[in-house]
């Protein structure tokens, strides 16, 4: 059998394949209103075409743990119950089509407040739906944006209340599995960094104290999350800054961490956090940090970053390099990758009646 097309078992979640979605941002949903933060037809269309062409796994966008803690003023939140209710319409349609179902909780820190991808991304003001941004120090992402305000330790115990109360609306809304988002230079990244945590406090200075918010997130959300169900943590594992910031050694060493508190796969992407970072980017580019923290830790990894041939991901599989591969831009062009793979490695998966005629 291709090593692509086996199942995978996550506590007591069966994933049908490892060719799995990461979550992806669409900026689709109402920014204010009663409607802010649900998701609407766009959503539903976007992840019903992926699990129809035999996505294993998806995982929803980032989803803001609070209205401030959304990118843009466009993205999916999970605060209210209205939006418990939408998202169970996408949930009730990827488990009928056998495509396991995750959604990513977020809190965007000091990269809040910006504006719509195709529209530049620039931060927003209140007058185009934007608030102030927070995060572990007054340090702004990079030129023109905000200077956010300093967490105190009080708003910092709410933020991981908000994470908790999340997690339990993305279990009545029918999610099997919870990913909560630490990278990207996002609320957790940044107090993870040095480079972006200034801090002397408990949450500040020392590695210990640095990861802090991360631990008690994770236990926060552990704890409201069922034993049977899995918790995955995706995380930048460098800001490619040498030391300056975080790094892949710390990423390995955080990986044991977060398995001891319940963490089940470590979803490993890297960057976001500083503007100025140079990227070098190729195919697959990201693969040997999620394959360093395979062989070194017990954490099960998934690997992303430009994977976007069959042959390359059946690789990556099959040699154990991680556990699953996350395709993202390849999912936005060709929504059946997962079913062409399949066909052309001898793997199966699932195919709608409505869609026989096709294989």
């Amino acid at each position: 059998m291709s090593a692509l097309f086996e199942p995978i078992s996550l506590r007591g979640v069966t994933v049908p394949n490892r060719v799995w979605m990461p979550p992806m941002c669409q900026y689709s949903a109402a920014p204010d209103g009663p409607l802010a933060g649900v998701p609407g037809d766009w959503h539903f269309a976007h992840y019903a075409a992926r699990a129809a062409g035999g996505t294993g796994l998806i995982i929803v966008e980032a989803t803001g743990v609070s209205p401030e803690g959304r990118i843009s003023p466009y993205d999916l939140g999970l605060w209210n119950d209205t939006q418990v209710e939408a998202f169970r319409r996408i949930t009730d349609f990827l488990t009928a089509q056998g495509t396991t179902p995750a959604i990513q909780l977020a809190h965007a820190g000091r990269k809040a407040s910006t504006d719509r991808q195709w529209k530049g991304g620039g931060p927003v003001g209140p007058e185009a739906h934007g608030w102030r941004p927070v995060a572990p120090s007054p340090i702004p992402f990079t030129e023109g944006h905000p200077v956010p305000d300093e967490l105190t330790t009080e708003q910092i115990q709410v933020i991981i209340g908000q994470f908790a109360d999340a997690a339990r609306r993305a279990l009545a809304a029918g999610f099997e599995i919870a990913e909560i988002h630490g990278a990207h230079g996002y609320l957790i990244n940044e107090f993870l960094s040095p480079y972006s945590n200034h801090r002397t406090d408990a949450y500040g200075g020392t590695w210990e104290n640095r990861t802090r918010l991360a631990v008690e997130i994770v236990d926060a959300v552990r704890a409201v999350w069922p034993d049977d169900k899995s918790l995955f943590l995706r995380l930048s594992a460098t800001d490619w800054l040498d030391e300056e910031g975080w790094t892949a050694d710390d990423t390995v060493r955080f990986a044991q961490v977060l398995h001891e508190h319940g963490v089940d796969l470590l979803d490993v992407s890297s960057g976001g956090n500083a503007s100025g970072a140079r990227i070098p980017t190729g195919p697959g580019y990201q693969v040997p940090f999620a394959a360093r923290v395979r062989a070194e830790t017990p954490m099960r990894v998934a690997a992303v970053g430009l994977i976007t041939e069959i042959e390359q991901a059946e690789k990556i599989v099959g040699n154990g390099e991680a556990d699953a591969v996350l395709l993202g831009r390849e999912l936005l062009r060709n929504p059946s990758w997962a079913r062409q793979a399949a066909k052309e490695l001898g793997g199966s998966v699932r195919v709608p009646d409505q869609y026989l005629r096709s294989v």
